[in-house]
């Protein structure tokens, strides 16, 4: 889509503001789902919701209710990150480069002992450390056989409440799964998962004959 092709490649400005521009406003939009219905739209998320879980905030509908000001001060951060990134990124941008350029032998020791500290600094239990290296372990296991993370990262974060939500939903009806199908909301998130299932498969396929066709 891009007007002028010859700059691709080339740092042209807009190539840079575009990508950047649209990460921040993913970011930010990420966390209507999350405070709204209290439902991660991603891995972050996903960890913010746990964080909020152990503080006991519960993001969902009544959260404007119950915490009007944690709801509205997210809001107010949203606005003035943007404003405080923009003030440290223009003058430390120098640094943060230099940051990036640290051998990984050196960075990754440090990126661990802080994982160590914080897990023990939770509770002070050193099961907690040991817990927190067994996944580590777990999650290189899986990226090096190419498992993704993401999706055992939700199911631990999210298994527990949606149990909950699921007992509350069959004790209204009676144990009836019907009850998922006939509600407007449940029945629009079902057909929206069925679609972002099937949506893939379909696109692939498409794509598949259309590279396959003279």
């Amino acid at each position: 889509f891009a007007r002028n092709r010859d700059r691709m490649g080339k740092g042209a400005i807009e190539g840079v503001a575009g990508p950047e521009a649209s990460n921040n406003a993913a970011a930010t939009g990420s966390f209507i789902p999350l405070l709204t219905l209290g439902i991660p739209a991603n891995v972050v998320m996903a960890m913010m919701l746990a964080a909020l879980t152990l503080h006991g905030i519960r993001p969902g509908p009544l959260l404007m209710q119950e915490r009007p000001d944690l709801f509205w001060g997210v809001i107010t951060s949203m606005y003035l990150g943007n404003i405080v990134l923009l003030i440290l990124n223009l003058p430390l941008v120098g640094l943060f480069v230099q940051i990036l350029r640290i051998p990984y032998p050196i960075l990754a020791p440090l990126i661990l002992l802080f994982c160590l500290v914080g897990a023990y600094s939770t509770s002070g239990q050193v099961a907690d450390v040991v817990v927190m290296v067994c996944f580590g372990l777990l999650g290189y296991l899986m990226r090096k056989f190419k498992f993704e993370a993401a999706p055992l990262i939700l199911a631990l974060i999210l298994g527990k409440p949606m149990e909950e939500s699921l007992r509350q939903a069959l004790g209204i009806s009676q144990g009836s799964f019907a009850i998922f199908a006939t509600r407007p909301i449940s029945l629009v998130l079902l057909l929206a998962t069925a679609a972002s299932l099937v949506a893939p498969v379909v696109g692939r396929a498409l794509w598949r004959r259309e590279r396959g066709s003279p």
